[in-house]
């Protein structure tokens, strides 16, 4: 790894974690980054795992006042994240690694799409009159879907997980932010443990991008209010849609 891939990582993955806390959607950078680098597809998949889960703790850290204020009943959906990550972390393990390197620029497009479209997913999902004590059971056994995919693929998963939460009767964004970002914590630190005792993390990689996804989740707060959601959300879709399509003309 030369210092100038070290740099381009370490941007990557600043902003990935940076985009994690604004708007979801930083592992559509990440990824990509690793793999135009060289790592192999389930490669790259862990190393990012692992690579991006301090961000999330450092911009779930700064939203610890609206989870204090009524959002700490939900914690409970952190269980069905942790099994939800596993099991996709060991059906990642599972998969061919030429059937995934096919699947990975779907994967991307879908997340993208899905990133595209959370507004409507998520006016759609939230149900009038609901409340959230009738809507937890639902809850969980969709954060157990979603953590699943959060363990095989992470890309998009808070783009889910914030459908999720404005279902069962959420509407302060940033109070929702702060526990999407705790879940997905949870999610890529139990994936990323993982992939570590599987042998698929590549280290010097993980270790560059790690320090860059630290720096990129302490600094979104400031950055978000600057620029706003809707920039951050463009530049998501952007970057997930070249990616996408460059990955299919590689094919």
């Amino acid at each position: 790894m030369t210092p100038l891939h070290a740099l381009l990582l370490w941007f990557a993955a600043f902003v990935g974690g940076m985009l994690n806390s604004i708007a979801g959607g930083g592992t559509l950078v990440s990824f990509p980054a690793l793999l135009w680098h060289g790592v192999p597809p389930i490669q790259a998949n862990a190393t990012n795992a692992l690579a991006l889960w301090p961000g999330s703790l450092t911009s779930a850290w700064g939203y610890r006042a609206e989870i204090r204020s009524g959002g700490r009943r939900y914690l409970i959906l952190i269980a069905p994240s942790l099994v939800g990550a596993l099991l996709g972390a060991m059906l990642l393990r599972q998969t061919p690694a030429p059937l995934f390197a096919r699947l990975v620029p779907f994967l991307i497009l879908f997340a993208t799409a899905l990133f595209a479209l959370q507004g409507p997913i998520q006016r759609r999902l939230r149900r009038p009159g609901s409340t959230p004590q009738r809507a937890l059971p639902g809850a969980v056994c969709y954060q157990l879907a979603a953590a699943t995919y959060g363990g095989y693929f992470g890309a998009g998963m808070g783009i889910v997980m914030l459908a999720n939460l404005a279902f069962i009767g959420l509407t302060d964004i940033h109070q929702m932010n702060g526990l999407k970002n705790i879940f997905g914590f949870v999610i890529n630190f139990v994936a990323a443990l993982y992939f570590v005792h599987a042998g698929l993390v590549h280290w010097p990689e993980a270790l560059v991008m790690m320090t860059g996804a630290l720096a990129g989740g302490y600094a979104s707060t400031g950055v978000a209010r600057h620029l706003g959601r809707e920039f951050a959300r463009r530049a998501v879709i952007v970057i997930g849609l070249v990616m996408a399509i460059s990955l299919f003309v590689r094919r």
